[in-house]
């Protein structure tokens, strides 16, 4: 995991590690100038980075606000299904714990049941007779 860490920041960093020491240092053997130009460019690339970085940071944080508010209603709408759920079985114990209506709904069953048989004993009969 450290190597990785380490091979991270040297490809964020273009192997400026000495970066955190407080600026990137050159041999002895180049003028000042030049390692004041070179320290100027290492740090408008690491401020183009951070701000690369910073942008990047703030789209993730936007997804993952709009993934909780998109979840937040899902649950929410979860609730409601399962209120809707639990009322619909009570009205079913209720219809079915009353030895009447028990009665009416077999009643029921047994016509749809006899009307199928029926529709289907006629459809074949019509199959055989104009077939």
């Amino acid at each position: 995991v450290h190597r990785d860490h380490r091979a991270y920041r040297a490809a964020l960093f273009d192997n400026y590690d000495s970066i955190e020491e407080g600026g990137i240092r050159a041999s002895s053997s180049y003028p000042r100038d030049l390692d004041e130009r070179d320290n100027g460019k290492a740090v408008d690339s690491l401020h183009d980075r951070v701000s690369f970085l910073k942008k990047l940071t703030g789209d993730i944080h936007e997804e993952v606000e709009t993934h909780n508010r998109m979840l937040d209603r899902m649950g929410n709408e979860m609730d409601s299904s399962r209120g809707i759920m639990s009322g619909t079985m009570d009205r079913f114990k209720m219809v079915f714990e009353k030895k009447s209506n028990r009665k009416v709904c077999k009643l029921v069953g047994y016509f749809v049941l006899s009307f199928f048989l029926i529709y289907y004993i006629f459809r074949f009969l019509m199959y055989f007779m104009y077939g």
